[in-house]
């Protein structure tokens, strides 16, 4: 059921967005191979404005400094994929979490709930979150491509009515 506030806040939201995408990766070495950029680039392009697109390895310092040069080139979305798990490298989630000024929990609940439909127990390792940082919506992800397209079906759609309320 949709609610009525929901369906006028949505209507009052502009397509016109702009969107960064940030690939943490120590194995992928060009874009040609990040299969899950990829994918995310052409979701992103067919709906709105793909500011930029960048591949880093899994350092904390670079994915700070790719998230603050996007948001000073004035990006209001910014999607990263990668990182995400549990090993020792694997920090997006803690990094971006730092920065958060508002987390917005449903995300990373809704992923897992739908990731737990998809693939059973293994869902529990899903690690995915969003939030807002310095009027920019952060949205990280797993890198693998079924759980890039998972993400991207939960949030892609609801992206001009979140923008809308952080701008405000």
């Amino acid at each position: 059921m949709k609610s009525e506030t929901s369906t006028e806040h949505q209507k009052e939201a502009s397509a016109d967005i702009s969107c960064g995408i940030i690939t943490l990766s120590d194995s992928r070495k060009s874009e040609k191979l990040d299969l899950s950029g990829k994918y995310i680039a052409g979701e992103i392009e067919s709906r709105y404005t793909l500011k930029s697109r960048s591949l880093i390895p899994d350092e904390k310092d670079d994915l700070i400094n790719s998230i603050e040069t996007m948001i000073e080139d004035e990006t209001d979305v910014i999607i990263t994929n990668g990182g995400t798990g549990l090993a020792p490298r694997d920090i997006t989630v803690e990094t971006v979490e730092s920065l958060f000024e508002k987390k917005l929990d449903g995300f990373g609940e809704i992923f897992r709930a739908v990731s737990y439909e998809e693939i059973g127990s293994a869902a529990l390792l899903s690690r995915a979150t969003a939030g807002i940082y310095k009027k920019t919506l952060i949205i990280s992800m797993p890198g693998s491509p079924n759980a890039v397209k998972t993400a991207l079906r939960i949030i892609i759609d609801e992206l001009p009515h979140i923008v809308h309320h952080v701008k405000k």
